[in-house]
């Protein structure tokens, strides 16, 4: 995993469970070619460069998982089918065709084990030193999805908390050139996330989850413009959270 701004003192604790491409060695390249692999089937196309842009805008920790989704999908459940997938969208993976248990538990054991284990022990350390947890989750989507095209610049994702996505919204919907989506394109469930439900929700913390459109962030231009409206409009939410009191440790 990489991690940057591990002494921030932003509330805002960044996730991003998609944010490389990297396959193990020992893995070849999973039977997939290179260009299915650069797809977003294995990663999420355009979110590393605005996660690292928003990190520093805000001073807030981020850590971010190397390895490919089609490895082991770090923000699923790994009991699912989809946590070391089969097929991925129209295309198969056949290195992870017949897989043993023995060997999907060390790419548990290996990759998707110590994230979810160094987000963990972030999070006590903040807890222990008085620090506040905002978790934010970043994700990017396709732009058309099975012939189907997505209208939305930018969504929120939620399922419990009923204060951070609200705020978002509004202040995303405020910003008057956006297709904002509310759950949209997707919306988060105890069966197919992991990071909110077990870092945010179970923990009693403030979060959201965010999905931003891929063809808004593919080169380095996009992925700027991004970190920049973001990073305004948490600094707007911020003081809005204080006031509330809900930075509260």
């Amino acid at each position: 995993m990489r991690e940057f701004r591990q002494n921030g003192r932003s509330p805002f604790l960044l996730t991003c469970d998609h944010y490389g491409r990297l396959i193990p060695h020992a893995l070849g390249d999973l039977g997939v070619p290179e260009s299915e692999r650069v797809r977003h089937i294995g990663w999420d196309i355009g979110i590393a460069g605005v996660a690292e842009a928003l990190s520093a805008h805000l001073d807030a920790h981020l850590i971010a998982q190397r390895y490919s989704r089609l490895v082991i999908d770090c923000n699923r459940p790994p009991h699912v089918a989809s946590s070391i997938p089969r097929i991925s969208e129209a295309t198969t993976i056949p290195g992870n065709e017949g897989i043993s248990r023995e060997d999907a538990a060390v790419r548990r054991a290996e990759i998707f084990d110590p994230y979810h284990r160094r987000i963990d022990e972030i999070i006590d350390q903040r807890h222990s030193a008085g620090q506040p947890t905002v978790l934010v989750s970043l994700h990017s989507f396709t732009p058309v999805y099975a012939g189907i095209a997505r209208p939305w610049h930018i969504g929120t994702l939620y399922q419990r908390d009923t204060h951070l996505p609200p705020l978002l919204l509004q202040c995303l919907r405020a910003e008057g050139d956006l297709v904002v989506g509310d759950n949209e394109p997707y919306a988060v469930s105890d069966e197919t996330d992991y990071t909110i439900p077990v870092h945010g929700e179970a923990r009693g913390l403030i979060n959201t989850g965010i999905e931003i459109r891929q063809d808004l962030i593919s080169d380095a231009a996009g992925e700027k413009a991004w970190a920049d409206r973001l990073a305004r409009i948490f600094g707007e939410i911020e003081p809005m959270l204080r006031a509330e009191q809900l930075l509260n440790v």
